[in-house]
């Protein structure tokens, strides 16, 4: 015995209508797993080795020894991008107490086929203080004592180097008397 004063076919019918006026429910998206990026690897592209000069020391500013150092020419070798180094370029340092150096290079390169190319090179330069007091004394010190990366950008014309800007590169270097070693990776 039903106790509602509706039939059955009218309370099917009123439910009916009910859900038709009613506002729809949003519906919920499936959830699904982030997208994973792709792993990073590097490739070697080249190696520049900087030609420099004698630091020009500013002293003190800001708690930190200042200095610029002239960069004087130079050579880029690699498979797809072979140059010399303009003179005129510098390296700009701030070199703070506990031995870590901050680097900010910019420089020119001329390419065998005449195309000048800017390099815009910040980085950083640390290890223990004997090793980096060796270092700024001129001295010849093994790489593997202490730290020393940088992750250039490149200013080039459309054509064959636009590769340059449009990848991302990292840099391992190697300072020596009277030059830097730096080579260079993209990453892929």
């Amino acid at each position: 015995m039903s106790l509602s004063p509706w039939p059955a076919r009218a309370r099917v019918a009123l439910a009916g209508l009910l859900l038709a006026a009613s506002p729809a429910l949003p519906q919920q998206p499936t959830p699904q797993p982030p997208l994973q990026p792709p792993p990073v690897t590097l490739e070697r592209a080249f190696r520049l080795e900087v030609q420099i000069g004698a630091p020009l020391e500013l002293g003190q500013v800001d708690g930190v020894r200042k200095r610029v150092i002239p960069i004087t020419g130079g050579t880029v070798e690699g498979a797809r991008l072979h140059g010399t180094i303009v003179a005129g370029g510098a390296d700009w340092q701030g070199i703070r107490e506990q031995g870590s150096t901050s680097v900010w290079a910019r420089y020119t390169l001329r390419t065998d086929d005449g195309t000048y190319i800017t390099i815009t090179n910040p980085g950083v330069r640390r290890g223990p203080p004997e090793v980096i007091q060796r270092l700024l004394k001129g001295e010849r010190v093994d790489p593997a004592l202490y730290y020393f990366r940088s992750s250039p950008g490149f200013e080039v014309a459309d054509g064959p180097y636009a590769w340059l800007r449009d990848s991302v590169f990292v840099c391992a270097g190697a300072r020596e008397p009277e030059r830097v070693i730096l080579d260079c990776y993209a990453v892929l």
